[in-house]
């Protein structure tokens, strides 16, 4: 059995960040799903994992990480030694993190909380969402429309951040037919060895 385990849950995109980073990666990984809509997630037990109660979180030994983008980076700087994923470069490893950093905010405000609404009825304003996540997609299209990958000439872990909110956008009723290139960039990466998939919903656009 794997020494690494991962709490998550299927149709969190952030879960799906930190899942697909292990299997591009080739790790071995027992993945614990936890039933948020039981409340296991605000349990004493999950809480001594991480005191926000949110997924994921991992666990790698004597290691406990919670926080998805930090588990892209701890993965790829501990179990990558050709560092692809996470150049040592200071300049292309400052153009990741601004890409985690956009994970982070306008992909999270945008995508994903579009999202939130149709998927999970979230309280929120799906049209001020909406409306950040074509935002977003204006800069992305413009970043991709003379390269093949967010950072430099290989897929890096701001891919893998940005991939599963911007490829299920259209579950939150948020349109990609106006960004080929954001398209052609979601084809790619799921074309990489090791790719794996987020459960779908059929809701919004996607319906």
């Amino acid at each position: 059995m794997s020494k690494i385990k991962l709490y998550r849950f299927p149709l969190s995109g952030h879960s799906h960040r930190a899942e697909v980073s292990l299997s591009l990666l080739g790790i071995e990984a027992e993945l614990v799903d936890v039933d948020l809509g039981a409340g296991a997630h605000k349990q004493p037990t999950f809480l001594a994992k991480n005191p926000f109660g949110q997924v994921p979180v991992l666990e790698d030994g004597e290691v406990t990480l919670w926080d998805s983008n930090a588990i892209l980076v701890y993965l790829a700087s501990r179990y990558d030694p050709q560092r692809q994923w996470l150049p040592a470069e200071p300049v292309v490893a400052s153009r990741v993190q601004r890409f985690l950093s956009l994970a982070a905010g306008p992909l999270a405000y945008g995508p994903a909380s579009a999202r939130l609404v149709t998927v999970f009825g979230a309280g929120l304003d799906q049209t001020q969402a909406i409306d950040a996540a074509h935002g977003l997609l204006k800069v992305l299209e413009g970043e991709l429309a003379d390269q093949v990958w967010l950072v430099g000439e290989q897929p890096t872990i701001a891919d893998v951040a940005m991939y599963t909110y911007t490829a299920h956008a259209p579950e939150g009723n948020v349109s990609l037919a106006d960004y080929p290139a954001v398209r052609a960039w979601l084809a790619r990466f799921e074309r990489l060895p090791g790719f794996l998939p987020m459960q779908a919903s059929a809701v919004g656009l996607a319906a």
